[in-house]
């Protein structure tokens, strides 16, 4: 069991992508304070677990049911993202795109956290690994998400104010790149 649970824990591990979304993070709720930050970690990494889980048990049924693919659900995503990639660029500094009760679970939760890549390998390593290994290996990266995301200030300290601002808007460049290639592979799905 434990064997299976860390072969599928590496998958998940980089679909997460807790490193990739820190920046991310950042710049989104830069300039809250820690209790703020924490209620946004929160609410994100609650809303990752319960659409990682709910998705386990009921994805395929619902898209199914709704007619929707992964490409249809990467396309939304990605436009998603774009949209707030491009408020994040256009807009000053210091306005807030994103009311900070929504921030958590969207964009944070979902698609940032748990999105179309960590939903299609969470249904591929079920048939590889097991679903209690699979459940457990999502569970533990999304806690490790949410420690990533707490430790954030440190490496605030670390470059500074102005190195996190100049980093928001390289963030938001590679955000809109990110979306883009979403939107391309979900195209990619569909055209298959």
């Amino acid at each position: 069991m434990l064997k299976n649970v860390l072969l599928a824990f590496i998958p998940i591990f980089i679909a997460v992508d807790a490193v990739g979304v820190l920046p991310i993070f950042i710049s989104l709720t830069q300039g809250y304070d820690k209790r703020v930050k924490s209620q946004i970690i929160l609410q994100s990494v609650f809303t990752a677990t319960c659409l990682a889980v709910g998705f386990i048990f009921l994805g395929k049924s619902i898209f199914a049911l709704l007619g929707i693919t992964i490409g249809d659900f990467m396309i939304a995503g990605g436009v998603i993202l774009f949209c707030i990639a491009i408020m994040d660029m256009l807009l000053p500094g210091d306005k807030r795109r994103i009311p900070v009760d929504e921030m958590g679970p969207v964009p944070l939760g979902t698609p940032l956290i748990v999105g179309p890549a960590v939903l299609t390998t969470s249904l591929i390593i079920i048939v590889d690994y097991g679903l209690l290994a699979t459940l457990i290996s999502i569970l533990i990266n999304l806690l490790l998400a949410g420690v990533i995301f707490y430790l954030s200030d440190i490496l605030i300290r670390i470059i500074g104010i102005s190195g996190t601002k100049a980093l928001s808007k390289i963030i938001s460049l590679l955000l809109a790149a990110i979306a883009v290639m979403m939107i391309r592979k979900g195209f990619l799905l569909l055209l298959r």
